[in-house]
């Protein structure tokens, strides 16, 4: 069964949300530019870079190519550059950094402690997307409500203290969308997808660290599952508070909801 026959299914505001998101990318481009799309290259962001093609929206496309990804991850990115004839830049981690890593605490660490696995996070995502987001005035991401109880109240816009007194928007254009929107969405342009969603993976990371769920789970439960709930983030989207300490990338500072 396929992730679109299991989960479409429009809310019954669909048509207001895809509005509200189009009208949100518009702003962020004209707002926020130079404004760079920050790719997991699951089916969110898979929505979101088909709309800035389909809206001829100025935005850059990222990725943080960790070199722990699923082989049909990785796949996804030379699909998108074809289709949509858009390049997709690959941020990956600093090799010497990453090798040591493991040459000192082993190709498992992540499973460990709470502490290893952020420490492997911060080399193969975090520090990388500080080179990405480099000169970056705004960045979106597929954060969505739904997704998680630490994302519950996830801002349309949020700002970004990146060096008094600069600011960094963090665009989250489907913040209102439901699961069943992403993929009615997905199925009515027949938008490209990673396989591994069809093999019941619906929040998608690195490979050692995702599983697939069964049915009823909560969709990132698949993510980091060893760990408690309060622990399920890389550090990519939490702020000083949520992390209990300082974030090297920058502190969060929520601003009121956009109405589209």
């Amino acid at each position: 069964m396929s992730a679109v026959s299991l989960y479409a299914k429009a809310s019954p505001d669909f048509d207001a949300k895809l509005a509200e998101t189009i009208a949100l990318l518009k702003r962020g481009a004209q707002e926020f530019s130079p404004l760079t799309q920050a790719s997991s290259l699951g089916a969110e962001d898979m929505v979101i870079t088909h709309l800035l093609a389909e809206h001829y929206i100025d935005c850059s496309i990222f990725v943080l190519e960790t070199g722990m990804l699923h082989p049909e991850t990785v796949a996804m990115i030379g699909r998108i550059e074809a289709r949509y004839g858009r390049p997709v830049e690959a941020y990956r981690p600093v090799a010497e950094v990453a090798a040591e890593f493991v040459s000192t605490h082993g190709d498992k660490a992540m499973y460990q402690s709470v502490d290893l696995r952020k420490a492997c996070c911060g080399i193969r995502k975090m520090e990388p997307l500080g080179r990405a987001l480099a000169g970056k005035k705004g960045w979106l991401t597929g954060l969505r409500r739904e997704q998680s109880n630490a994302r519950a109240e996830v801002e349309f816009i949020e700002h970004e203290l990146v060096g008094q007194p600069s600011e960094r928007a963090k665009v989250n254009p489907l913040a209102r969308w439901t699961a069943g929107d992403v993929w009615h969405f997905i199925s009515i342009n027949d938008i490209l997808y990673n396989p591994l969603h069809d093999e019941f993976f619906p929040s998608i990371g690195c490979a050692p660290c995702t599983r697939a769920v069964t049915l009823g789970e909560d969709i990132r439960s698949g993510r980091w599952w060893w760990e408690q709930e309060s622990a399920k983030e890389c550090g990519l989207h939490v702020s000083d508070t949520a992390e209990g300490q300082s974030s090297s990338i920058s502190s969060i500072t929520p601003i009121k909801e956009v109405s589209a």
